[in-house]
């Protein structure tokens, strides 16, 4: 990844654009080293800066883990799966992830799931055809839900 600030920030400014960008939105270690070393910041002032964030609660990886996992089931209609995957490559803990996944409402994930599928349903015309079928199930497969909770639905359509 090249660095792409036409100068280098020092320690200082780059400590308070982190505050700011931390008070504005949930962000975790991962993204806050990234916009650090595009801002130029040598590895250790970045160290500094990350455990500075991390001392005054800026950033709080179960505190991100939770939000991303709330916002990404209610708004963008993600499953358990692709937002585990997506926090995995956040690099946060496994602890943490299981923590956000946990605290999931059941009950509004199953009518999230309950919507993606109706919502295909009607987009492909479905007509009840095995290949129909495989399209809902692979877009909701693609959508990070369990197959287990896809088939439920799958067959409580068809009886």
């Amino acid at each position: 990844m090249a660095k792409t600030a036409s100068h280098t920030l020092t320690y200082e400014q780059a400590l308070q654009r982190a505050m700011a960008l931390c008070s504005a939105s949930e962000h975790c270690i991962s993204d806050i080293n990234e916009k650090l070393y595009r801002w130029g910041l040598s590895k250790q002032d970045s160290e500094r800066v990350i455990d500075h964030l991390i001392d005054e609660k800026f950033i709080d990886e179960r505190r991100f883990a939770l939000a991303y996992a709330n916002d990404k089931y209610r708004f963008s209609h993600w499953g358990r799966v692709k937002i585990r995957a997506m926090l995995c490559m956040l690099r946060i803990s496994d602890t943490d992830i299981s923590e956000a996944l946990d605290s999931i409402d059941e009950q509004r994930y199953m009518e999230i799931l309950k919507d993606v599928i109706n919502s295909k349903r009607k987009s492909i015309g479905d007509d009840g055809s095995y290949a129909s079928r495989a399209k809902i199930i692979r877009f909701a497969l693609q959508r990070g839900f369990e197959m287990h909770e896809i088939a439920k639905f799958i067959s409580d359509y068809e009886e």
